[in-house]
């Protein structure tokens, strides 16, 4: 038996691991990879700009698929793209970010929650030419919240909470 479509939208066929975290210490400044970072609860990333903010929102972190990034760098007719240019926190692989826009998840002890499309802005027309902004529209990955921080890694697990 199948199950029914709720239980079909909470059934992943493996979790997903972290392949890449970034911080932005201010607004403009170049993103810098880390191989671990501290997610503070309903602020952001240790050292990251969005943790300024005195009403962080719904964009806490922002998470991109690990999978999108060779077909955002086809489309705009580059061999490779560098992570840093899609300013986002997190590179995911082998889950659906999609999948989990209104979910809570795990990425080690910590538990997030999607908010939303991490839709792109005007920046990717500059940094990835042409067209940079057209490319990412729905490959843009996904805003969530923080709701209980911790250490999280490169290579920590992303799993679906039920």
């Amino acid at each position: 038996m199948h199950g029914s479509p709720r239980d079909l939208l909470d059934r992943f066929p493996h979790p997903g691991h972290v392949e890449w975290i970034g911080v932005r210490p201010s607004r403009g400044a170049a993103l810098l990879a880390r191989d671990e970072a501290e997610l503070l609860a309903g602020r952001g990333l240790a050292g990251d700009r969005y943790t300024l903010n005195p009403q962080p929102g719904q964009r806490q972190v922002s998470l991109i698929q690990a999978e999108h990034l060779d077909v955002v760098a086809a489309l705009v007719g580059q061999p490779q793209l560098e992570i840093a240019q899609l300013r986002r926190n997190l590179v995911i692989r082998g889950i659906n970010l999609r999948a989990l826009r209104r979910a809570r998840f795990r990425i080690g002890p910590t538990l997030l929650e999607g908010t939303g499309d991490c839709d792109p802005c005007s920046h990717m027309e500059r940094t990835l030419g042409p067209g940079g902004y057209n490319a990412m529209r729905q490959h843009g990955g996904l805003c969530a919240r923080i709701l209980e921080g911790g250490h999280v890694a490169v290579g920590d697990a992303l799993v679906a909470v039920e």
